[in-house]
């Protein structure tokens, strides 16, 4: 999570500075001081982070202090604004666990849709700030809201401050709250920003229901089928060996199997957690998170509508921010870094706007080089180009593709769900049939 530092001390004229920036890390931030004392030949006195502290206030005529907590770079700057607000006694003391709590999309969902209602109702961007910091249970996100709060009113560009709490937001909808700052229009850049994250949590609830859960569901199957082979299944079977009764076959072909794993299940995790493992820390390289992502949308069933979900999200923030950013390359470069799918996103930024750049290829051209958009897509766009209405063909393409995706998502959903029932019952009908089996076993008669 990114931190907001400050540094203090003198320059090349004998002049004190001061300076407060963003950065993610203490050593990010030593190495951008480094590089502002080298530019500007700075003798750097202090340097600290903000953080938090809690205080507690005595007040004259009451019994018990209250108390609260403060983001500050020290001790002493939270003692002047006490003491600047009258009060006398007090305690401060540094928060020793400072656990940072995430912003979800939820979060940041409601917040957008709060502002777009009042703004709606022509009320203070300044105000709506305030109001909601106040009332945010989200310590990150209500300390956010204040600094964006302060720095407005300090007179600084709305891009620039917003793009300081791309940790919070998230980097498009920090561009599009940034862009909205400066437009004529906030409530609408607003109401299109919150439709975005709200069709964007949307589809990732719909991947998790079709991919994720019922992974998560074979694989509990799995375990308990395993369990029962090796620990519970043997402990009645061996009764029958003591006296050595004939077994059935399947109950014969699964005591062997069960000696099988008791002996060699450390190979079979091996051979399972170890290439989890390793593609996982590959699908965390950028390498990676592009082969996986040009891999995804190849699956069989899913993999078309996970790429139609990309494009569609491409498409929807491409028409979102189109009208507003007045730099076309700037708008293509944001939808790319927002439709979540690595392989797209390098793809456009390697191919698409280095021909437009570069050679000035027009811009479906240079989308169809890049060779991720289908080529519907590509139809629509080349008709809306040879229109001069290449805006609304991107929210044609957004909204009919969200239409066929939502729709045949659901279908898939009900399909997997009705496999993976189908691989439950069969699994618990094989551990039906093995535990009936044993009970046919009876001892030999004389």
């Amino acid at each position: 999570m990114a931190k907001e530092y400050r540094f203090k001390g003198i320059g090349a004229q004998g002049k004190l500075v001061q300076g407060t920036y963003m950065s993610g890390s203490g050593k990010e931030a030593k190495l951008h001081l480094d590089k502002l004392v080298q530019k500007y030949n700075l003798r750097i006195t202090s340097f600290e982070a903000k953080k938090d502290w809690l205080y507690k206030v005595w007040v004259a005529g009451k019994k018990k202090p209250f108390s609260g907590r403060q983001s500050a770079y020290t001790k002493q700057d939270v003692a002047q604004a006490l003491t600047k607000m009258g009060y006398t006694r007090f305690t401060i003391n540094p928060v020793l666990f400072d656990i940072p709590q995430r912003v979800g999309l939820a979060d940041v969902m409601m917040f957008i849709k709060l502002s777009t209602t009042m703004l709606k109702d022509r009320m203070s961007f300044g105000k709506i700030l305030e109001m909601l910091a106040e009332e945010q249970t989200n310590r990150t996100l209500k300390d956010a809201l204040q600094q964006i709060e302060s720095q407005l009113k300090g007179g600084a560009e709305g891009r620039e401050v917003f793009a300081r709490f791309t940790h919070v937001f998230g980097k498009f909808p920090a561009f599009m709250l940034g862009l909205a700052t400066r437009s004529g229009n906030m409530a609408e850049v607003f109401e299109a920003t919150s439709k975005f994250i709200e069709r964007d949590m949307e589809i990732q609830k719909n991947i998790k229901k079709a991919l994720i859960s019922p992974m998560f569901a074979v694989l509990a199957t799995l375990g308990a089928v395993m369990y029962y082979v090796i620990e519970i299944f043997p402990a009645t079977a061996e009764m029958f060996l003591k006296y050595d009764m004939p077994l059935p076959p399947l109950t014969k072909g699964t005591l062997e199997v069960s000696y099988w794993l008791g002996d060699w299940w450390w190979l079979v995790a091996l051979i399972v957690v170890a290439p989890i493992v390793v593609v996982w820390r590959w699908w965390s390289t950028p390498k990676g998170r592009i082969w996986r992502d040009s891999r995804m949308v190849k699956l069989p069933i899913v993999g078309h509508l996970i790429h139609k979900s990309a494009i569609e999200v491409y498409f929807r923030v491409f028409g979102t921010i189109y009208a507003g950013a007045g730099d076309n390359i700037e708008t293509i470069k944001t939808a790319a870094e927002a439709c979540r799918n690595a392989w797209m996103e390098d793809r456009i930024k390697h191919v698409t706007i280095p021909l437009m750049l570069a050679e000035g290829e027009a811009l479906v051209p240079a989308m169809e080089a890049s060779g991720v958009f289908n080529r519907t897509t590509l139809t629509r766009l080349r008709t809306g180009q040879e229109t001069g209405n290449i805006l609304q063909a991107a929210q044609q393409i957004a909204t009919y593709y969200e239409a066929e995706t939502t729709y045949k998502m659901n279908n898939l959903i009900e399909y997997i769900q009705s496999i993976v029932g189908l691989f439950i019952s069969l699994a618990i009908s094989f551990l039906t049939v093995v535990s009936a089996e044993i009970a046919t076993v009876s001892p030999p008669t004389k």
